[in-house]
């Protein structure tokens, strides 16, 4: 429990706590000036609100600037979690408080609405404030002004705002009807105002635009294939041909926007990046009846540094209610767990459509972190680099304590062994410095003392090459050694290290599935799993590495390999180089293609004498 030297206040609050239920509710903590500067929901109040003062110093340095300027708590007792969930987003809007991680500011997002009027309109808004229903937000104005382009040639329905609407319908006579504008006589508007059309007919318009705007095509198609059949039967050709190119056109929309199998109805799929101690990025995608109806991606400013679990529970109802979302599933990457199941069903999904559905939008997510990050960093360089700077600083200190080390790893190298079927055995190394590699320690390794292809042999070979030398030469050990490989690999680089060297470098090892994917990071002796999610920042960095060390031990392969075909076919002849060797394959294109050559083409190819050498060669070897 923290002290007044932490919180000049914390007897008073002390004597607060005591007296808040064991309840479901929200709680906001307030400054000296009575100013809320934190809103935060609880399935129990007590244990919530009093967790704030204990463990201190187990805590983030946000938090702990949190807890220090608390002057008073209250709280507020609802009957569900869904209720509390429901008001803490409500207050947090309504209060904005200092500490709450908040969405950027959506007012610059363009809106369709569809106006609460006798005769409804479709109009493009960026400000909410219309009465009306909307939908969005959309990622830009280009896709809505395109859809809004689908739907005109669709349907056609009114866009002025004409007075005596209702006066116009009832009226018995002409001179009191609108006159029909020019957008009825090109066939975008059916012309309500003058009462050519029905008040029923243009509201079952309206509820068919709908229904596209949320996703729903097939009841739509249908009808209008329906329709059309039933004017083709009637031989009114020409209104089916109208009909026929308007279900083409949405078809075509559908197919375009159709990313997965219709049967997932209704869902809203959320992917967050979370690797910055002051922003997050989040992604959503609503899919009706596998459609994405619209993508929206923001930035969230966060004030405590919070972990994904905990920004998830608070963006996803907001964002939930913001874009007035029917859906009961949404697709997260990690579970939060302070979001109740009878509100909304979680899924985590592991394989199959809904998880690429997860992985598109993670990619949407990234991709809108790099262009804040570019704005950004062309606003104000400075700022950027601290932000990446701390983002790599985080990571780091992560490791070291997944990993148990004594300090951050700054510098990590990591092995990788390489041959073709025990031919042309060699291995590379690579160093990361600060998260980046570090391409001027790269090292590669011809294996001189393994014969076939035993990877534990060549990568005891190579570490103890490396490691003795940097002993010898009194360089600076890394902080951190992983082998692209599991156990047995571990073990071998531990032999050589701890049991030959006696050097003191932490050993990890990568471990692959399967499907030779990077699944588990394995550390200590006997390995211990850390556990990673492909979400996970640490997973990104550690999936770098093992593809730079396995691309840069490939090449160094291919190289020795295409060198080391020349030398055994051609070079072996005595007398025969490298040189001539290179020269007679460039010119004949194979050694297949030399033997058949006599010595006159050979002779102009290499001069008579090398000529010579090679015809005997080849004589005698056949």
């Amino acid at each position: 429990m923290i002290d007044k030297s932490i919180n000049p206040n914390i007897d008073r609050i002390l004597l607060r706590l005591k007296t808040i239920p064991e309840k479901p509710g929200v709680y906001q903590h307030l400054d000296a000036s009575g100013t809320v500067i934190y809103v935060g929901k609880a399935r129990n109040l007590q244990r919530r609100v009093s967790s704030y003062f204990s463990h201190y110093d187990d805590k983030s340095a946000k938090i702990k600037m949190l807890v220090r300027n608390i002057y008073d708590t209250r709280v507020t007792v609802v009957d569900t979690e869904v209720d509390a969930l429901l008001l803490e987003n409500t207050l947090i809007k309504q209060l904005q408080p200092r500490y709450n991680s908040m969405l950027k500011d959506d007012k610059t997002y363009p809106y369709l609405c569809i106006t609460d009027e006798d005769y409804p309109r479709i109009l493009f808004t960026r400000n909410r404030n219309l009465h009306g229903q909307y939908f969005g937000p959309y990622p830009n104005q280009r896709i809505l002004r395109e859809l809004q382009d689908i739907i005109r040639q669709l349907f056609a329905y009114r866009t002025c705002n004409k007075p005596l609407l209702a006066a116009a319908l009832s009226a018995p006579g002409g001179d009191q009807r609108e006159r029909p504008c020019i957008k009825h006589q090109i066939g975008l508007c059916k012309a309500p105002c003058a009462a050519l059309q029905s008040h029923d007919d243009y509201v079952a318009t309206i509820a068919d635009i709908r229904e596209i705007l949320k996703g729903n095509f097939g009841n739509i198609l249908a009808q209008m294939k329906k329709t059309m059949f039933a004017l083709s039967d009637e031989l009114r050709f020409e209104e089916a041909e109208v009909l026929r190119r308007k279900i083409h056109l949405l078809e075509s929309y559908q197919s375009r926007s159709t990313v997965v199998n219709t049967t997932i109805k209704d869902v809203d799929v959320f992917g967050i990046v979370n690797d910055n101690p002051r922003y997050a990025y989040v992604n959503m995608m609503r899919i009706k009846n596998g459609s994405v109806v619209y993508s929206f991606s923001n930035e969230i400013h966060k004030s405590l540094d919070e972990d994904t679990p905990t920004l998830l529970a608070t963006i996803v109802p907001e964002l939930h209610e913001r874009t007035e979302s029917t859906a009961r599933e949404v697709i997260v990457p990690v579970r939060a767990d302070d979001i109740p199941g009878e509100y909304l069903r979680q899924t985590v999904p592991t394989r199959g459509e809904r998880l690429q559905l997860l992985q598109l939008s993670m990619r949407n997510a990234e991709s809108y972190m790099r262009q804040c990050s570019h704005q950004r960093a062309l606003l104000d360089p400075d700022e950027a680099q601290q932000d990446a700077s701390r983002s790599t600083t985080r990571l780091l200190l992560r490791i070291q304590q997944e990993l148990h080390l004594d300090k951050p790893p700054v510098n990590i190298e990591c092995f990788d062994n390489s041959n073709t079927q025990g031919a042309f055995p060699v291995a590379a190394m690579v160093r990361f410095t600060n998260g980046k590699p570090n391409k001027k320690e790269y090292r590669k390794f011809n294996i001189k003392t393994v014969e076939g292809p035993d990877d534990y042999s060549s990568m005891a070979e190579v570490i103890e090459r490396r490691y003795s030398r940097l002993a010898a030469e009194g360089k600076p050990l890394p902080e951190l050694l992983i082998v692209d490989g599991g156990a047995g690999q571990m073990e071998m680089a531990r032999q050589v290290i701890v049991d030959r060297l006696g050097l003191d470098i932490p050993i990890a090892g990568l471990a692959k599935d399967d499907r030779h994917r990077t699944s588990q990071l394995l550390y200590g002796f006997p390995p211990a799993v850390i556990g990673m999610k492909p979400t996970d920042p640490l997973f990104h960095l550690l999936e770098r590495i093992q593809n730079e060390v396995h691309r840069f031990a490939i090449t160094f392969h291919r190289d020795k390999r295409s060198k080391g075909t020349i030398r055994t076919q051609l070079s072996d002849i005595p007398g025969i180089g490298p040189k001539t060797a290179h020269d007679l394959l460039l010119k004949f294109g194979s050694v297949k293609e030399v033997k058949l050559k006599d010595f006159a083409e050979l002779s102009k190819a290499i001069g008579p004498h090398k000529a010579q050498l090679v015809i005997n060669y080849f004589a005698t070897t056949d």
